[in-house]
């Protein structure tokens, strides 16, 4: 059962004002038909009146309109969605990538592989709300940050946020809000939403502290491919294939947010786009259980306590990952990003970027399938790996989006030539979220563990850090970190 099945413990954190468990669950307060978040500053109510939800959407549907003060449609989101592989955790990813916003609830169910009856009675029973309920929440607060952020006409933002007419828009955000839209946008401070240069919009993705952001800035930018992603002006920005166009996004660490620049080709795309965002940089993770499951190992406590809340770097598009990570098979960082590099200029798709040098999107796995073999610049045996995994990709017999069952993605993947568990546990860990994936075998992790009296073979790796789980992946940042490596650094 989720959190907010116990009471007691969620009236101390409401009493608390514990940041940390916003997202996790909301507090309905029964006097005001108000939620808040946990961590809201306004008075708390009598326990009596308080009562508790998983998801914004179960407190809308109950009745109960989002509290002005803490807004709580904009905590972040709840971390049980990225660490957990069951089927309301992959519905959960997909509504997030606005799914049920372009496919409907058929269209979810199927890319799950069950009925829409199974699917809806599985999200109400844990969610307290459906896939329609949660879609909607979720373009009630697309619409909210539009009419925040940015001076669009209103019908524009009905529109882009997912909304199927103007009426059903200014009903919804007035229900949620208890305000029209109109009101909302005279509520914010003069010229903050006078856009920012270029039609781009600013964001600000918010996350549970502590966040290091050494190690996750530092592998984005030291592994960018040129043309694709590129470290400018403080930031990390890169391009982004989306579902309805295209766009690019620019991140920025700041101690108490990550600043988000979109700039999108279709406004469609923005809710996809924020989500894409934050599981690249892991936002959405929960640090302090992370840290202290890792500190019970005396020789890793060390580590956590020197730099904690390192999340693991991810990734935007799962199938480029996998395909980089096929490229950068027993090769330098740099010689990874050569090899990426040529299949950009290749076969990429190019675009305008008026405010850095990116120049394309990652190529396609359709695209990469019809490309020569003989025209890739690598050792005969690592091409046919390339050219059997973009084959797979391509007519979808192998699947790495965000609904995808991780082990039956592994066994899949094991099974294809030049895949050993190396590349497997890699793409499990940045590519399809696993929090669990573990690379016993990698030499970075090996060499850190003889340097903290670790044992470094893999079987012997393997029992001690039984003992890590479920948050493996993380120990790798941990350990990948005692190396000097760029990746291991913000960069200047």
């Amino acid at each position: 059962m989720g959190m907010h099945t116990d009471t007691e413990r969620c009236v101390r954190a409401v009493r608390s004002k514990d940041a940390r468990f916003d997202g996790w669950f909301f507090t309905a307060v029964l006097t005001t038909r108000i939620y808040c978040r946990p961590s809201c500053p306004v008075v708390p109510p009598k326990a009596e009146n308080m009562t508790f939800y998983p998801s914004a959407a179960a407190c809308q549907q109950a009745g109960f309109r989002a509290c002005k003060r803490c807004r709580p449609d904009t905590s972040s989101g709840s971390p049980e969605w990225n660490q957990r592989a069951d089927l309301t955790a992959r519905a959960m990813r997909l509504i997030a990538d606005g799914v049920v916003d372009r496919d409907g609830v058929p269209g979810l169910a199927a890319r799950l592989g069950y009925s829409t009856r199974q699917i809806e009675r599985l999200l109400l029973a844990e969610l307290g709300a459906g896939p329609l309920a949660l879609a909607r929440a979720q373009r009630a607060q697309t619409a909210r940050l539009l009419i925040e952020t940015t001076p669009l006409p209103m019908a524009d933002i009905a529109f882009a946020a997912g909304f199927s007419s103007v009426r059903t828009f200014n009903d919804t955000v007035r229900e949620v809000f208890a305000l029209s839209p109109s009101e909302l946008r005279t509520r914010v401070p003069k010229g903050r939403a006078a856009g920012a240069p270029g039609g781009a919009l600013t964001l600000r993705l918010p996350f549970r502290a502590p966040l290091n952001p050494d190690n996750l800035f530092g592998h984005l930018a030291a592994t960018a491919v040129p043309g694709v992603e590129e470290w400018r002006d403080g930031a990390y920005r890169r391009t982004l294939r989306l579902p309805y166009g295209h766009g690019i996004a620019a991140l920025s660490p700041r101690p108490d947010h990550i600043a988000c620049r979109l700039t999108l080709s279709d406004l469609r795309d923005l809710t996809v786009a924020i989500s894409r965002c934050r599981r690249l940089l892991d936002l959405d993770a929960d640090p302090a259980a992370i840290d202290d499951q890792l500190r019970t190992d005396p020789l890793l406590a060390p580590l956590v306590d020197k730099a904690p809340g390192r999340r693991v770097p991810r990734t935007v598009d799962e199938a480029e990952f996998a395909v980089r990570a096929v490229l950068g098979q027993q090769v330098s960082t740099a010689a990874a990003r050569t090899h990426a590099a040529r299949l950009v200029t290749a076969h990429g798709e190019a675009i305008d970027d008026p405010e850095g040098g990116l120049t394309h999107l990652f190529p396609s796995a359709l695209a990469l399938a019809e490309a020569d073999p003989d025209a890739l610049a690598m050792p005969r045996t690592r091409r046919t790996t390339f050219t059997t995994l973009v084959r797979h990709l391509a007519d979808g017999s192998v699947s790495l989006g965000v609904e995808s069952d991780w082990s039956e993605t592994r066994a899949r993947l094991l099974a294809l030539p030049g895949f050993g568990p190396w590349t497997v546990d890699v793409i499990a860990m940045r590519a399809l979220g696993d929090p669990d994936a573990f690379l016993p075998t990698d030499l970075g992790i090996r060499r850190a563990a003889r340097e903290l009296g670790l044992p470094s073979t893999p079987a012997a790796l393997t029992a001690r850090a039984a003992a890590w789980r479920p948050w493996r992946a993380y120990a790798v940042q941990y350990l990948w970190a005692t190396d000097s490596h760029p990746i291991n650094f913000l960069p200047v």
